[in-house]
């Protein structure tokens, strides 16, 4: 029964007890506030063909529109190396000096053009919900190409997260738990009976499942034994389970005693309710405000329990109750450089044939994609936006949008230029050139980008462009001509959360009104 069936059966209930069958209210249809707040919300900028789809929906079946749709979405085909028998090729102890050299480049490499295909994918995608999705579990089990060092696990683990996006979290985190990428990152590959390694069990408790304070350093001690022996085969980087390295012995989890393994500690944790509010509280604040409703949180953190922890039903129920709707909650949540960039080209039909520049921008904006900052994640909230960050996102805008005045796109520049340069004439800040060239994982020695990829960059920069006219055009307004009241309100409606900022001259013309909005901080509110 779907999820709209569960709740047309319980009014019809409600109304033979109330001896009023057949004059229940009818539910209002969506509004193009809220159907772009969902929109916006549940996924990224929505285009106008997006918005029209959902025209004469209620909440509720537009909500489980979104939610059919998500797991069926196509998925663009991936790198071919992606499904090279040994990742990385042979063991790097095997290796010279010379070929580990060439080793790392070649994972550089390969890790810059899985961040372009999965900011693709985000772009492509006929369910943005489920990129969303795969987004925040990539940051609440956050794991980093920096010390994984192998592009082909970060991938494998993208997949994972997108074939679990809404499906069903106790599922999610047995993978987890035999994730490669995550087992090494963890340090728990080389954890064994004896000298058992205690991150991974810490990190299980404290960030994926109960939080703090639900747990004493000892159930954390007990976990990591439970663990031992859970690493990773050499040659096909597959998960692989070492009974020699297990510590079979006694264990106490939280109460529970036995001979514990990692999939009795994890049966132990997902029996705990803080588990449940600890997972809904974090999807509050990813989707309806930065300060979750205690009563609410509590309400739908029993039923995702109870369902055996059943994400569509969660989302469902966060989509749906009133406080993601409340007036008084928009514009309270901050886009985080992804949802900015993605939603941003995705929003005013930005074309390009290159992901590249892309892929810097949302580097340099604090979001590294596959290189979260540490176990934690990206802090998101508030933190992605200060002083420098907003000069940042606004340069960022300003350069995509440089053809809504100009009216053409800039000659690239030369092939010489070195790739800091190209990333000022483009997308990065000069005074954060350094900071970028750090963050986007700059092999000692070597620029972040060859002689090749300078001239990827520059050309790929070069053909970045947008039609103001034709996006103008679907509220009647020409560039070059003043919109009238009406048509800057809806112009402003489909950019902004709220009221600009700041009060905008009504002689604008409308290339100008746009841009204007665009550079408005209340642009980077959702």
């Amino acid at each position: 029964m779907r999820y709209s069936d569960i709740a047309k059966f319980s009014i019809l209930i409600m109304s033979f007890a109330c001896g009023a069958v057949g004059h229940a209210a009818p539910t209002p249809a969506l509004d193009s506030n809220e159907a772009r707040l969902l929109l916006t919300r549940s996924g990224f900028a929505p285009a106008v063909s997006e918005l029209i789809n959902l025209n004469g929906m209620t909440r509720s079946a537009a909500v489980e529109r979104l939610l059919d749709g998500a797991g069926k979405a196509d998925v663009l085909a991936a790198p071919d190396w992606v499904n090279e028998p040994r990742p990385g090729g042979p063991r790097y102890q095997d290796l010279s000096v010379e070929e580990r050299k060439q080793r790392r480049e070649l994972e550089q490499q390969r890790i810059f053009a899985l961040r372009g295909w999965w900011l693709q994918q985000m772009m492509a995608t006929s369910s943005p919900l489920t990129e969303r999705m795969t987004l925040f579990w990539h940051n609440h089990f956050a794991t980093s190409f920096q010390k994984v060092q192998v592009a082909q696990l970060m991938y494998r683990q993208n997949v994972m997260f997108r074939e679990q996006a809404l499906g069903n979290f106790a599922t999610l985190l047995r993978e987890v738990s035999r994730d490669p990428a995550m087992l090494i990152y963890l340090d728990n590959a080389t954890s064994r009976k004896g000298t058992p390694n205690e991150n991974f069990a810490r990190e299980l408790m404290e960030l994926f499942t109960l939080g703090e304070g639900h747990y004493s350093e000892q159930d954390v001690k007990e976990a990591a034994r439970a663990f031992t022996g859970w690493s990773v085969e050499r040659d096909t980087g597959a998960f692989i389970l070492r009974p020699a390295l297990h510590d079979g012995g006694d264990k106490t989890v939280l109460g529970r005693s036995g001979k514990l393994d990692g999939d009795a500690v994890i049966d132990i944790l997902l029996a705990q309710p803080a588990c449940a509010e600890f997972i809904i509280t974090k999807l509050w604040r990813e989707f309806v405000s930065p300060d979750p409703d205690k009563v609410e949180v509590t309400r739908i953190a029993q039923r995702f329990r109870d369902s055996g922890y059943d994400l569509k039903l969660a989302v469902h129920e966060l989509l749906l109750t009133p406080a993601f709707w409340d007036e008084g909650n928009r514009a309270h949540l901050v886009k985080s450089p992804v949802e900015m960039v993605v939603g941003t080209l995705k929003q005013f039909k930005v074309t390009y044939t290159d992901p590249l520049p892309f892929t810097f921008a949302v580097a340099q904006l604090g979001q590294n994609l596959f290189n979260p900052p540490n176990v934690k994640g990206w802090p998101g909230a508030d933190a992605w936006i200060n002083s420098s960050t907003l000069l940042a996102r606004k340069s960022v805008l300003e350069r995509v949008f440089r053809s809504v005045e100009a009216g053409s796109v800039a000659a690239p520049p030369s092939m010489n230029v070195a790739v800091s340069a190209v990333a000022d004439n483009m997308m990065v800040p000069a005074t954060d050139k350094a900071a970028a060239m750090k963050e986007l994982g700059k092999v000692p020695g070597q620029t972040a980008l060859g002689r090749e990829g300078r001239l990827r960059f520059a050309n790929a920069t070069a053909t970045i462009s947008f039609d103001p006219d034709a996006w103008l055009a679907q509220y009647g307004v020409a560039t070059n001509s003043v919109p009238d009241l009406r048509q800057r309100l809806a112009i402003q409606k489909s950019v902004l959360a709220m009221e600009p900022s700041v009060p905008i001259r009504a002689d604008l013309a409308g290339s100008a009104y746009l841009r204007t909005l665009l550079m408005d901080p209340v642009f980077q509110l959702k």
